[in-house]
């Protein structure tokens, strides 16, 4: 079994066996349950627990807001991949603030919803280059909804979020203890006056901090 545990949520049972191939044809990735509609994937991925769960945002039961809506606040540990035929920049924006880490177009190579996977379970933010440019820009464009200063820590902080990471990934990565990087994430949305993770993202955009997305 492979070191990253991955919930294939999808109401196409061909689409799934063509994903599940996919995946673990990878040394890394196994995948450890299978949904075919919305409610079963957001039971699943509680009880499974997975690393990663794939999500078709088309599914029937919950819609894909919803379904990753659930997902992240009944059982956080597990990152949501979205995978969609939609390309539209709003719709991307819906699903990072129901709290999606990553955003496939079924249209993409095969290579892009593995690399997807690879990333957000590594605690980064991965958007489909088929939408990351016109999202980055749109949120780009937007107005930013502060202009109050952050400290450099608090910038840190902030910066790492845009990306995805949790607060117990950032604690680790800035040699903090949790609590520290609860502090000084309050502070910092206090500060700016962000409130959703889109807010977050349009105001690391605004600043060219997802150069690298």
């Amino acid at each position: 079994m492979g070191n990253l545990r991955v919930l294939l949520a999808d109401d196409h049972a061909v689409v799934r066996a063509g994903l599940k191939a996919l995946l673990e044809a990878q040394p890394d990735l196994s995948v450890v349950g299978e949904a075919a509609d919305g409610r079963t994937a957001v039971d699943l991925a509680c009880q499974l627990l997975p690393d990663v769960a794939v999500v078709d945002v088309s599914m029937p039961g919950l819609g894909g807001a919803e379904v990753t809506e659930r997902i992240a606040r009944d059982c956080p540990r597990v990152r949501v991949v979205a995978l969609t035929a939609h390309e539209e920049s709003g719709y991307v924006r819906r699903l990072l603030a129901a709290g999606a880490a990553g955003y496939v177009l079924k249209r993409s190579a095969a290579d892009e919803l593995v690399r997807a996977v690879r990333a957000v379970a590594a605690g980064e933010t991965y958007l489909d280059p088929g939408v990351a440019g016109g999202v980055v820009e749109r949120l780009r464009d937007a107005p930013p909804p502060a202009t109050a200063e952050l400290s450099e820590r608090e910038a840190e902080v902030v910066r790492l979020i845009a990306h995805g990471y949790s607060n117990k990934e950032i604690a680790a990565k800035l040699g903090l203890s949790v609590k520290t990087v609860e502090t000084y994430k309050t502070r910092s949305l206090e500060k700016l006056g962000l409130r959703s993770r889109v807010d977050i993202v349009r105001y690391a955009a605004g600043r060219g901090w997802l150069a690298t997305m």
